[in-house]
């Protein structure tokens, strides 16, 4: 089987030739660079400059010039041999026979994600490095890798977030093929692949956008990274086809089973339907008969993107990351409270009982971080299975000044605790790299501007300042310890270490992260697969979380003791302990919980 995804943009192979086509309403003039030679291009009505040469062909050099003295590559470029500011490659999707035509993807409710970064995640940092690691992956329990942005990206190093041309797979990882190679690897041993894709902005170098189709972006919206992309005012029906087109493009082209957002609350739409609903609806339309998920990334809480229709299944995304789990676990288990980590820390079980039964902590509560703005919508209505829960991932471990793994933090009786409640709860779990066994290597955030220093010693001043207004580095001294994002050293420490899963005390911890994976798969799968019927949470004043979720196939039960002093419990007859803590010793249905300590149970079904 062979796969393209036709688009109305970039190099498109056709019976006579191949067709260029870009969009560039604010330029003045356009010439086509191809091979050495010019070819001056007309544009249309709409800012269109479109031609078929006979003499291009898969592997053809071909840029654009823009009034006669920018060359820049193509912003839907399928492949940038030469990094960001070279010329694109003419690529054939074609050629590639793909093997994998059976494959249809797997249930949501069976998902274990394993997210990576392809340049970390193994000594070699390439595509073909990280299949060699699948069939290990999979016998751990995982069913899902997830990549970390891979469009180009300037550089050899990054984390992907500073991707301009979001088409082409990054050559410091391989060659398109070498991608699909891995695609197709994983669906052979059954796992699926799901990529972040991030629609909110573009990185700060290679982006010219700006010299030929300024209507691509809007200072009425403004982000973080500067103006936001238009998809509310004139113009943005291209510039959401762009986007709409690169979502369809990996999820044809590439058999990729699943895209994450990245940070779509800052992708503001004041039009009807929101971008986000445009998205989701234009995939579900052109994939049918797949098992196709999307998972937003929102730090808004918007419970609105995430119902399920008669027969339960999403009506337009998937599942959303649930920072609000993942923050109220590190803020009870560190006792952190800078940050985001502030929304959290004044009644961290409060907000994690709520959010273990509800998804989100936050619906429509102040917020003390952001001086009292309300966030959240309601979300009690919706099934586990639609959040994505962690207790660690890229953003949370990288963005700490050292990028320490949470098991740098805690003791490690916390942490198994953490894991055990983590691995057996009813949302979708997500694993980040090395976590697994307990990885002693951090992940710190690297970037790589040698060819342009200012750059680089802005981003570098830059880290440095991003974390002055935490006490711990309000001494100068102390904050010059931070690691200099532009040094490769940075890159190369975050680089996980294999061998460290025969050795102890990693040996043991992926020995129990697969046992716990292995009951998840038997005793929580199933359960996921039947009708969901709501949950129930309660606290004690001895810090004692009581979490019950209602199936039409059983209920399952959550008792743990957060407090300094061991406390008594009971459960009902005819329920199954699926795991718990050292020292938790039921008898009969009476059970007493040593301090920092946990079981989960298993209820028939009513």
């Amino acid at each position: 089987m062979r796969r393209v995804h036709s688009m109305p943009f970039g190099a498109e192979i056709t019976p006579d030739g191949v067709r260029f086509a870009l969009w560039a309403p604010t330029a003045g003039d356009v010439r086509l660079v191809l091979d050495g030679s010019e070819l001056p291009l007309s544009a249309d009505r709409d800012g269109w400059y479109r031609v078929i040469s006979p003499e291009a062909r898969p592997g053809s050099r071909y840029g654009y010039k823009i009034d006669g003295k920018l060359t820049v590559p193509d912003p839907a470029s399928r492949f940038q041999p030469d990094d960001v500011h070279g010329l694109s490659l003419v690529v054939d999707p074609l050629s590639f026979e793909w093997s994998d035509s059976a494959w249809t993807g797997r249930p949501w409710e069976e998902t274990v994600l394993y997210e990576v970064h392809v340049g970390t995640a193994t000594p070699e940092g390439t595509y073909a490095g990280l299949m060699a690691k699948l069939e290990g992956l999979r016998d751990l329990g995982v069913t899902a890798i997830e990549l970390m942005p891979i469009g180009e990206f300037p550089g050899r190093r990054n984390w992907g977030y500073d991707g301009v041309l979001p088409y082409a797979p990054d050559a410091a990882y391989g060659s398109p093929e070498d991608l699909k190679r891995l695609v197709e690897r994983a669906h052979e041993l059954g796992l699926m692949v799901f990529l972040d894709v991030v629609y909110n902005h573009f990185g700060p170098s290679g982006n010219y956008l700006h010299a030929y189709a300024k209507t691509f972006f809007t200072e009425r919206h403004p982000t973080p990274w500067g103006a936001g992309i238009n998809v509310d005012g004139e113009g943005s029906s291209v510039v959401r086809d762009f986007f709409f087109h690169n979502a369809l493009y990996w999820l044809e082209e590439f058999h990729i089973d699943g895209l994450r957002f990245d940070a779509v609350h800052a992708i503001t739409d004041d039009g009807d339907p929101h971008f986000i609903e445009e998205l989701a609806n234009r995939i579900r339309r052109a994939v049918p008969g797949r098992h196709v998920h999307l998972v937003l990334e929102n730090e808004a809480n918007q419970a609105r993107w995430l119902g399920r229709d008669d027969e339960l299944r999403p009506r337009l995304h998937t599942a959303q990351w649930a920072d609000d789990i993942h923050n109220s676990w590190h803020a009870l288990l560190t006792g952190e409270n800078e940050g985001y980590y502030e929304d959290y820390a004044n009644r961290p079980l409060q907000h994690l009982g709520r959010a273990l039964a509800e998804g989100f902590a936050y619906q429509g509560d102040p917020s003390p971080h952001k001086d009292g703005v309300v966030r959240g919508e309601k979300s009690g209505h919706l099934p586990p299975s639609a959040f994505v829960a962690f207790l660690q991932n890229h953003d949370q471990v990288g963005n700490r000044a050292f990028g320490e793994r949470l098991s740098h933090l805690i003791p490690p009786d916390r942490l198994a605790l953490a894991q055990g409640i983590f691995l057996l709860s009813p949302q979708i779990p997500l694993l980040f790299m090395g976590e697994e066994w307990g990885a002693s290597t951090p992940f710190q955030f690297f970037v790589d501007f040698e060819s342009e220093p200012d750059l680089a010693k802005a981003v570098r001043d830059g880290r440095r300042g991003e974390f002055k207004r935490f006490k711990a580095f309000t001494d100068p001294e102390m904050s010059q310890k931070i690691p200099d994002p532009t040094d490769r050293r940075t890159f190369e420490q975050s680089r996980i270490d294999w061998s460290e899963t025969g050795r102890s005390p990693h040996r043991e911890v992926l020995s129990q992260t697969r046992h716990l994976l292995d009951l998840r798969r038997t005793e929580i799968v199933p359960l996921l697969k039947s009708e969901y019927g709501g949950s129930d949470y309660k606290l004690s004043p001895d810090k004692t979380l009581d979490v019950t979720w209602t199936f039409a196939g059983g209920s399952l039960r959550l008792l743990a003791n957060f407090g300094d002093a061991p406390v008594s419990g009971t459960f009902e007859n005819g329920a199954r302990v699926l795991w718990s803590s050292p020292g938790v010793d039921p008898v009969g249905t009476n059970l007493r919980l040593p301090p920092w300590s946990g079981i989960i149970l298993k209820g028939q079904s009513a």
